[in-house]
């Protein structure tokens, strides 16, 4: 009875001061946010939560989990996912649903009564509250991974070098994931440029270890069974010293210590080609 008092209460409170209210708590809110957020957005979004709130107390309680409260949340995770978007941090983000605490606690902590309903509803808020934080969460690790599969592409170019002949310059450091994409891009390039030549470019790898050369091999496997013959080239002193060292084998693959050098044979090999078919033809 106690709950449903407070739940009563509540809601004659929220229609019969909805405009003070809201506009307090779109004013505190925007003071938070500093102008980086409209009044008028802010007024809409905060206007939608507010009458969603009051339709859920008028028939579902405060069981902020309940069926009822589905709008609530809907409209929260909402909030939420802007906010992670726009660039807003968690906290000011949860001050979003916080700030009607402080609203209303002059208005419903002068007797008793109200004040066992303000203290009911608080809880309510601080749940829902750390709703928007989860949702938060999740949208920023959303945004950082689909940021690191973005910078993962562009860190892995496949570029067209000559007719028949495509490159792959690589970067930094050759993991499972960034040979994955790689591979596929250098497999889907060759389909989509009808190239036999591939050149693998390491000058920018600064180490080449057992690892790494078990990637670039898969690489060159794969590439193999699309028909293209490819050329590993960038190999360095260093690097040629630490292959030799590690006992790593790259077998009949061909290797080069520049760019130009390996792309001065690729060319010439599709030169072989070409002239090779013109023959058969014959």
């Amino acid at each position: 009875m106690a709950i449903e008092s407070s739940t009563r209460l509540l809601a004659e409170k929220l229609t019969a001061e909805r405009e003070t209210f809201l506009s307090q708590w779109v004013r505190t809110i925007g003071e938070d946010l500093q102008g980086r957020l409209s009044m008028a957005e802010l007024g809409r979004e905060l206007g939608e939560l507010y009458e969603a709130i009051l339709q859920a107390l008028g028939t579902g309680g405060l069981d902020g989990r309940g069926e009822r409260y589905g709008e609530v949340r809907s409209l929260l995770i909402e909030l939420s996912r802007n906010r992670a978007r726009q660039g807003f941090t968690p906290t000011e983000t949860a001050r979003s649903v916080f700030a009607l605490k402080e609203v209303l606690e002059p208005s419903l902590t002068g007797d008793q009564e109200g004040a066992r309903a303000y203290l009911q509803f608080a809880r309510l808020l601080d749940d829902l509250g750390l709703l928007t934080t989860e949702a938060y969460v999740r949208t920023r690790e959303e945004i950082i991974s689909s940021q690191a599969e973005q910078l993962l592409e562009l860190s892995t170019p496949v570029v067209k070098l000559w007719d028949g002949v495509v490159g792959v310059p690589l970067v930094g450091t050759l993991d499972s994931a960034r040979t994955q994409v790689v591979m596929e891009k250098l497999l889907q390039t060759l389909v989509d440029s009808d190239s036999t030549q591939a050149i693998i470019d390491i000058t920018g790898v600064p180490t080449v270890d057992t690892q790494v050369a078990q990637h670039l091999l898969k690489t060159v496997v794969a590439a193999r069974m699309m028909g293209a013959q490819c050329t590993i080239s960038g190999i360095r002193p260093q690097i040629a010293q630490t292959i030799v060292a590690l006992g790593i084998e790259f077998g009949d693959i061909p290797t080069n210590a520049s760019l130009a050098d390996a792309l001065r044979q690729a060319v010439a090999e599709v030169a072989k080609e070409s002239e090779n078919d013109a023959r058969g033809l014959l």
